[in-house]
């Protein structure tokens, strides 16, 4: 929901999640073990690297970059040198190594997927919220993530600058077209939903259309999704409204649309892409010792 800000706060409260998602990762890359490494470089050996970006981006995922290390090999010393967040150039180095230079040549790739994966998305987040910034407008993301990344997806959504949207379908009710077709009606679904959930659950209710507005609204609706409207429909459809519920414009969110949409006066503007069409940028690692 638009109002309410799931947003994950530091790495720490990912841990127990992200720590399989990396276990899963490394599993995955290293397999029976990294045969070029173990064939060409001796356990003993000790070396520095660098981790440095290659376009202008902002950096995110810092802390899981360094938790593939630490899962890897305790005595890979990983340094950050830029603040989660912080906005850099090309050729900024984001972080520094130390330690056997097999360890950090195995968990390398590991490493960067994370790191460019989630500061692809922290970047174009950026630029969203960056493109609607002289108007009160929130911009939030959505469930469109990728599976079994979306406590990290959407801490780099939240450190672009952007909000959360509900996290799952446990922490906020949000009644969608195809409920409404298995229930009825937009007034008997509210109901529903009022009756069967406790009293801190706001409710959401997507609709299509003007009509569907003034039965949510009707019905007592705390939030509701403007699903896929014309311009000129929101800004009719904020004046209809007229505070009594939050509005959320969803659907069709483009880059260039979004200061239009921000201009008609909803309350947010939910953008899946920015978690499922969000380029990966550019970064790389560099033994430098």
């Amino acid at each position: 929901m638009c109002v309410i800000d799931f947003s994950l706060k530091t790495s720490a409260e990912f841990t127990p999640q992200v720590d399989r998602l990396i276990q899963l990762a490394l599993e995955e890359d290293i397999g029976r073990g990294d045969v070029t490494t173990q064939a060409l470089i001796p356990p003993e050996k000790k070396g520095a690297a660098q981790v440095r970006a290659k376009e202008r981006l902002v950096a995110a995922g810092l802390p899981v970059a360094a938790r593939v290390f630490m899962k890897l090999d305790r005595e890979v010393h990983f340094l950050p040198m830029v603040r989660e967040g912080q906005e850099v150039e090309a050729g900024a180095v984001l972080a520094q190594l130390r330690g056997p230079v097999a360890s950090i040549l195995t968990g390398e790739r590991v490493a960067l997927n994370f790191l460019m994966r989630l500061s692809g998305i922290a970047t174009y987040t950026r630029q969203v919220v960056a493109a609607v910034q002289d108007f009160p407008v929130a911009v939030v993301d959505t469930r469109k993530t990728t599976p079994g990344w979306r406590v990290l997806e959407k801490y780099a959504v939240k450190v672009g600058g952007a909000k959360n949207h509900r996290f799952g379908l446990f922490d906020g009710v949000l009644i969608k077209n195809n409920h409404l077709t298995a229930v009825g009606s937009i007034t008997e679904a509210v109901r529903r939903a009022r009756q069967q959930t406790h009293q801190l659950l706001k409710i959401e209710v997507e609709v299509a259309d003007l009509k569907g507005l003034a039965e949510a609204l009707a019905a007592g609706a705390d939030i509701i999704m403007l699903d896929n409207m014309a311009d000129a429909d929101l800004l009719e459809a904020v004046k209809l409204t007229q505070g009594r519920a939050l509005l959320e414009a969803s659907g069709g969110m483009t880059l260039e649309r979004l200061p239009q949409v921000a201009a008609t006066g909803v309350n947010c503007i939910s953008m899946g892409a920015l978690t499922h069409s969000a380029p990966a940028v550019d970064i790389h690692l560099l033994l430098v010792s």
